[in-house]
């Protein structure tokens, strides 16, 4: 609730608690009164993340309408460092979620190990998560074998980011979907889309690529049911210059550049969401050293997101505003939310 209120340190959230007694034990006991932010912190330490995330699931559930459960949906895997948790020589929490824009909340979270690394964490993420069905979308990072063979074994379908670290793959590709001739045939074949969209002050224009013609891949064996590979020329032109980018991906997507324009597309919202942490949250600059309430804040902060999302005040606001607005009445607002 403090959360969702614009408290954003444990001292803002004790002070929400305290301001706002009686209001909380309409909910909960509290037969000691409201605990200091020091005791609230040291608590939120000894809880284990994972039951925080059935908690958080439970709440998800409620949420999924039956029409939802029909759309395949597309589901971004990316990290993020908490850097205000780092400190004494230690690291800061690098959490990986599972975003999907489709709900707009996060199907799930692991913790990277220090001495480890997201290509092992990945994959002990998608054991956990329900993605029967649906596309996994993944940045460079995670564009390995194994990966790819996990995403199948769950009965999901991949798009995977290629960059030079897959140094043969991504020579193969991007020679290909760089001849015009080549590009001209995909045209024809309706493996191809065009948007364009106008955004401060620039306009930019996508053109997505999908083929299945890749017989002739040395790599494709490689790959756990790789059926296409695809690109998006992203070209923004300002007043001053035109800048072009080129991004290349694989997939066991058969040819359907709706899905797959979807689905490139979509990966951003897992960025979109961890810049609200930050922004909206402002959840780099929290300094909690403990690891475990940092990684339960974080959960939190998502969950928050999600219902931010969810509501509406009567007119459009930013998250921002919307926090804003509950702070000035969380009674009002936060009734309204748990009757949702």
């Amino acid at each position: 609730m403090g959360t969702l209120a614009n408290a954003d340190t444990w001292e803002e959230i004790g002070i929400f608690a305290r301001e706002h007694e009686e209001f909380l034990k309409e909910y909960i006991e509290l037969a000691n009164g409201i605990p200091s932010h020091d005791t609230i912190q040291r608590v939120m330490g000894m809880i284990e993340p994972e039951y925080l995330e059935q908690v958080q699931n439970k709440w998800h559930e409620m949420l999924e309408t039956e029409e939802m459960q029909k759309i395949q949906k597309v589901i971004s895997v990316d990290g993020k460092t908490m850097k205000g948790n780092a400190g004494k020589g230690k690291k800061g929490n690098h959490i990986v979620t599972a975003w999907c824009d489709d709900y707009g909340y996060s199907l799930g979270e692991t913790k990277v190990s220090e001495k480890t690394n997201e290509i092992k964490a990945i994959p002990e993420l998608l054991e956990v998560i329900r993605v029967k069905g649906n596309v996994v979308t993944i940045d460079a990072m995670g564009t390995q074998t194994k990966i790819a063979e996990k995403i199948i074994e769950k009965e999901a379908d991949y798009v995977l980011a290629v960059k030079e670290n897959q140094k043969n793959l991504y020579k193969e590709i991007s020679e290909y979907l760089n001849d015009r001739k080549f590009l001209e045939n995909i045209r024809k074949s309706g493996g191809y889309k065009r948007t364009m969209e106008k955004s401060h002050g620039q306009i930019e224009v996508r053109e997505y690529y999908q083929t299945e013609q890749i017989e002739w891949m040395q790599e494709k064996e490689r790959w756990k049911s790789l059926k296409t590979i695809g690109c998006i020329v992203k070209t923004i032109q300002r007043k001053e210059k035109t800048v072009t980018e080129i991004r290349y991906y694989i997939s066991s997507l058969k040819e359907d550049i709706e899905l797959f324009s979807k689905s490139v597309r979509q990966h951003w919202s897992v960025e979109i969401m961890h810049w609200h942490l930050d922004v909206t949250f402002k959840e780099d600059a929290n300094k909690t050293l403990d690891k475990t309430a940092a990684q339960n804040m974080n959960i939190i902060r998502k969950w928050a997101l999600c219902i931010l999302k969810t509501v509406n005040f009567g007119k459009k606001q930013s998250l921002r505003l919307k926090r804003y607005v509950i702070l000035n009445n969380p009674e009002k607002y936060l009734r309204m939310i748990l009757e949702m």
